[in-house]
């Protein structure tokens, strides 16, 4: 069974220097307009199968949400959809936002 494993924000910082990383941000339409990571992708329901389609499986994905919480269940469903390394934020927005606001964008 495909697993993902954790990142902090400093962790996620760190990769996204190193590596091109697919940034999935699964909040709402409102939180992401209001500020995410940039190069970030909404991710919702209406959208997924596109994503799983379009994305590239074999570069680092990770997967961001409010706190940390939610980003666990959908980096596991991205890990058995054939994504072969996938991250979860810990802390999510609430923590990177504060830690690292020069990397977000709004609109």
């Amino acid at each position: 069974m495909s697993q993902f494993s954790h990142l902090n924000s400093e962790q996620a910082v760190q990769l996204m220097f190193e590596r091109q990383v697919q940034v999935a941000d699964i909040r709402d339409s409102g939180s992401y307009i209001q500020g995410h990571i940039a190069g970030a992708v909404q991710l919702s329901n209406e959208n997924l199968a596109d994503f799983i389609a379009e994305a590239e499986p074999q570069n680092p994905l990770l997967v961001v949400c409010y706190h940390g919480v939610s980003s666990q269940g959908a980096s596991q469903y991205l890990a058995e959809q054939g994504f072969q390394e996938v991250y979860s934020l810990d802390g999510g927005m609430s923590s990177f936002a504060m830690q690292y606001p020069e990397m977000l964008v709004s609109g």
